[in-house]
C-alpha cells in the first residue's frame, strides 16, 4: 500500500511539492477497468429506488450498444457507486460522460437542485492481472451483503448483480 501512495505522490506532484496537472487517462480498447465515482462532499447520488433505476437504465443503454464495453461487476451505493468493466471498441470515457452528465441532470431535475452532483471526474484504475479481477469481482460483490449479523441495514441501498458477471470472460 505504501507504494502505490508514493507512486500516487510522485505522479500528482513534482520534486518542489507543487501540485502538477492530472495525468491523461490510459483508455485504450480492450482494457478492463475499475471504475468508481463519488458524491460531491460525500453527499447521496441515489436516494431511492427510482434513482437507481434511471441510472442502471442509462448504464445498460451505454453497455448494450454495439463496440460498447463489457460489464463484469457493479454496486451502486447511496453516496458512490464501482464498475467493474472491460471497454470495448471504443473508448470508455464518452460513454461515462453521457452516464454521469444523464444522472446529473435527471437527478437536478428531480430534486429541484443545481450545480455538481459528482466529486470529481469519475476514477479509472486499469487492472492488469486476472486475479486482481476476481478479487474485484468478489469486493464489489460484497457490498449487496450485510457486513455483520448485528446490523442488516448497513448495506441498504446497495444494488448489485451478480448474474451479470462474466467469469469466462475474466479467465480468458
Amino acid at each position: 500500500m505504501l507504494v502505490s501512495y508514493v507512486s500516487y505522490w510522485k505522479a500528482r506532484y513534482n520534486w518542489r511539492g507543487e501540485e502538477m496537472p492530472r495525468q491523461p487517462r490510459l483508455d485504450i480498447p480492450g482494457l478492463v477497468h475499475h471504475v468508481m465515482v463519488r458524491g460531491i462532499v460525500g453527499r447521496d447520488i441515489f436516494r431511492d429506488d427510482g434513482d437507481r433505476g434511471a441510472f442502471l437504465t442509462r448504464l445498460i443503454d451505454g453497455v448494450g450498444r454495439p463496440g460498447g464495453p463489457q460489464l463484469y461487476a457493479w454496486a451502486l451505493m447511496p453516496n458512490h457507486l464501482r464498475l467493474l468493466l472491460r471497454s470495448g471498441e471504443g473508448r470508455l470515457s464518452p460513454m461515462m460522460r453521457r452516464l454521469m452528465t444523464g444522472h446529473a441532470v435527471t437527478y437536478n431535475l428531480r430534486y429541484m437542485r443545481q450545480g455538481h452532483l459528482f466529486q470529481n471526474r469519475y476514477k479509472s484504475i486499469v487492472v492488469e492481472e486476472e486475479t486482481y479481477v476476481l478479487e474485484l469481482v468478489r469486493y464489489i460483490l460484497t457490498y449487496q451483503r450485510p457486513r455483520s449479523a448485528e446490523r442488516p441495514q448497513s448495506s441498504k441501498g446497495a444494488i448489485s448483480r451478480s448474474s451479470w458477471i462474466r467469469t469466462a470472460t475474466c479467465l480468458s
